[in-house]
């Protein structure tokens, strides 16, 4: 499971087919609905806000934002819980600045195999976050599988 703190913009199109397949499963071991998942390193980002669900509903919302200008047709009724409005505006999980560039460039290596034209476009632009993040200074984090 990849839950990325990179906007969803820098996805290719199979990155972004999965982002949400793995933000629905991700939505299901926070709501309790699966055994599998439970201790996966990736979640304890959102299970520390006040409202999980909420959260990972706005990561859901910004993913399907995206598909959406893609002409993909993800349903947002997959989405159990987002607030509306200002309040989405509040959501922020922090991210460290070294966890971004390490998720950046993991994802230029799978985009030098699966997509180069991806790989140039994102290679010409300054990475940009999820907007559920805040980025602050710091290293990688430690569940992250360094390659």
């Amino acid at each position: 499971m990849r839950l990325w703190s990179l906007h969803p913009k820098h996805l290719d199109s199979k990155g972004l087919v999965a982002l949400w397949r793995e933000g629905l499963l991700a939505q299901k071991v926070l709501a309790g609905k699966t055994k599998g998942y439970t201790k996966h390193p990736q979640l304890e980002r959102f299970r520390a806000q006040k409202k999980p669900m909420d959260a990972i509903g706005v990561y859901l919302s910004e993913v399907k934002k995206e598909a959406e200008k893609r002409g993909y047709n993800f349903s947002g009724d997959k989405i159990v819980s987002a607030p509306k409005g200002n309040s989405k505006a509040k959501l922020k999980i922090s991210v460290t600045s070294g966890q971004v560039a390490y998720e950046m460039k993991h994802l230029k290596r799978k985009l030098l195999v699966r997509d180069k034209e991806k790989h140039r476009e994102i290679s010409k632009k300054k990475s940009s976050v999820h907007p559920i993040f805040a980025v602050k200074k710091g290293k990688a984090e430690n569940w992250e599988k360094k390659k």
